[in-house]
């Protein structure tokens, strides 16, 4: 027997959009006009991610819009077939709006939802030098002069399965020549970006350990989170981060149970905004911290800002503006957050610091004629090749 809905509200549709620069929004309608907002993400896999949003909206269209937790494990394991990125960013959108609609019909943030803010404020980063990293102390005193004190950078460009003491030698100088430029007024956070093969890593991981980072990101490739042990040093004092691509709490426990990791990211527009809050909890247990990953548009920064509001073990989080993915990568139209809010002061840093959101829902308000109106594209992915010819890791 369906569980029953005490205020009768149902799902009445779910759309979705593509808007520049690379983000797919979800928008989901109830039965009494209430609207709510998700984004989902898999940019270069867009037709496949709209697909599986309409396949879910068959399936849960006219159900209860108040039962968040079971329509979730609906969407997520009602199939024989389930898991992997594409339905779990669907599901997570979908799951997102149907927050962001129970909390504006009460009046209230969805962190009010979540056991209520445990901070004023929420620290973030910005990113710098851009894919292949470049300009590092130039864009690192742009970011300082708007407010921010943590960067990130990607580590490398392409690295092969061993490599030579030259270009080991580019990483370590690129990061000294930063933390020489700025000295400790900037942290600063180095992204392997999965990019970097296990022999290379653990030489690098010791040899970037003076330089006083807030993390390491993705050490290795994906799939290969059982190396972590055996690559990574144990008497390094740098902290190591991954998670980006991991969609569930279940995923994550065997990083915190060998005891390697110290960062957890998980990106809302893969987790959903109550298996984030679960994924906090736990990571709490380990002592552990979480640092949702957030390069996206503007509903998965709102969701994730709702997260770490209440949530204590989340020092800090990722946003995009300014990204070099939103100037235009890969041929795509540029486009920044703020284009499709009515008011963009709730995404807005003062000193590289959000203040915790008090609006209804997730506490922002979409332009929907900018949304409806923005420029059609689609993201081939990038092919990136070592000197001799073969595929390399991006």
């Amino acid at each position: 027997m369906t569980p029953t809905s005490p205020t009768g509200v149902r799902i009445e549709a779910i759309e979705t959009f593509a808007v520049a620069p690379r983000w797919i929004l979800v928008r989901v309608r109830a039965s009494d006009g209430t609207e709510g907002w998700g984004e989902a993400i898999v940019p270069k896999r867009r037709r496949a991610v709209t697909g599986a949003v309409a396949d879910l909206a068959d399936n849960i269209v006219g159900e209860p819009a108040d039962h968040i937790e079971d329509l979730t494990w609906r969407m997520r394991n009602g199939a024989f077939f389930r898991g992997g990125p594409i339905l779990e960013t669907a599901a997570a959108a979908v799951e997102q709006a149907l927050w962001d609609i129970k909390a504006r019909r009460l009046g209230v943030p969805v962190h009010d939802l979540l056991g209520g803010a445990v901070r004023t404020t929420v620290r973030a980063y910005a990113w710098v030098g851009g894919d292949r990293p470049r300009d590092l102390v130039e864009h690192t005193r742009a970011r300082q002069a708007q407010g921010f004190d943590m960067v990130k950078l990607n580590a490398t460009e392409e690295l092969d399965l061993i490599e030579s003491a030259h270009q080991l030698d580019a990483v370590v100088t690129r990061v000294a020549e930063l933390r020489d430029a700025v000295g400790n007024d900037v942290d600063i956070a180095l992204d392997f970006h999965g990019r970097v093969h296990r022999a290379v890593a653990r030489a690098l991981i010791r040899e970037l350990d003076q330089f006083g980072l807030m993390w390491i990101e993705e050490p290795l490739p994906p799939g290969h989170e059982d190396a972590y042990p055996a690559v990574i040093p144990p008497d390094r004092s740098t902290p190591i981060a991954t998670g980006e691509r991991l969609t569930s709490r279940m995923a994550m426990r065997g990083l915190l149970a060998d005891g390697v990791v110290d960062v957890l990211q998980p990106d809302v527009s893969l987790t959903g905004i109550g298996e984030l809050v679960a994924i906090a909890r736990m990571a709490e247990a380990y002592d552990v911290a979480v640092a949702p990953h957030c390069p996206n548009g503007p509903v998965s920064l709102a969701a994730s800002l709702q997260v770490a509001s209440a949530s204590r073990n989340v020092p800090v989080l990722e946003q995009s503006v300014g990204l070099h993915y939103n100037q235009g990568y890969g041929g795509l139209p540029t486009g920044e957050i703020f284009d499709y809010l009515t008011d963009p002061a709730p995404l807005r840093t003062q000193a590289g610091r959000f203040a915790v959101p008090q609006g209804p829902g997730l506490g922002i308000e979409m332009d929907t004629d900018a949304v409806t109106g923005s420029p059609p594209w689609s993201l081939r992915d990038p092919v990136w090749r070592l000197p001799d010819g073969r595929s390399a890791e991006w």
